[in-house]
């Protein structure tokens, strides 16, 4: 006789193409995970320009998205978010892989990347990833005492991109 757990199978996790009718649970989670999130106006923008928007989603529900673009041979990642209930569980790291793989996949010679140096657990991610900092944009976030620093960090795609 089969066990519980056994009975019912896991729900299935999906990367798929951000849709309209997703921006509302794109935009609740980018207010709970930042003191200055993007508004709903930006993400239909990405969406309207053709950006390559993603949401990972588990029955359904958004836990995690991404925006990123392409323009001159290169693709900067915007905006990576996983809701904080699914944080630490594998879903960043899915959702940025398949980014990096859709870069790739459509000859993009390198990836870049703005990150808070404050934010760590992100950076450790993306240098696991193989990003690597190669500057630093001086008050490029708007942070509650001011202005903070956004680390630059760059990943080649293809063998032949140069350093």
């Amino acid at each position: 006789m089969a066990t519980a757990p056994e009975l019912f199978a896991a729900p299935e996790v999906v990367i798929r193409a951000m849709r309209g009718n997703d921006v509302a649970e794109v935009v609740a989670i980018e207010r709970a995970a930042y003191q200055f999130p993007w508004s709903e106006g930006i993400f239909r923008d990405c969406l309207r320009v053709g950006y390559v928007c993603r949401v990972v989603t588990m029955s359904r529900q958004v836990m995690a998205y991404g925006v990123m673009s392409f323009g001159a041979g290169e693709a900067h990642i915007l905006n990576l978010c996983v809701s904080d209930a699914y944080r630490c569980r594998g879903v960043g790291r899915r959702l940025l892989g398949s980014l990096i793989e859709r870069a790739t996949g459509a000859g993009m010679a390198d990836a870049f990347l703005e990150v808070r140096p404050s934010n760590t657990a992100a950076i450790r991610l993306y240098l696991a990833f193989g990003f690597e900092q190669v500057g630093m944009r001086r008050g490029y976030y708007q942070a509650a005492n001011g202005r903070e620093d956004a680390a630059v960090l760059r990943r080649a795609l293809r063998s032949d991109a140069t350093s």
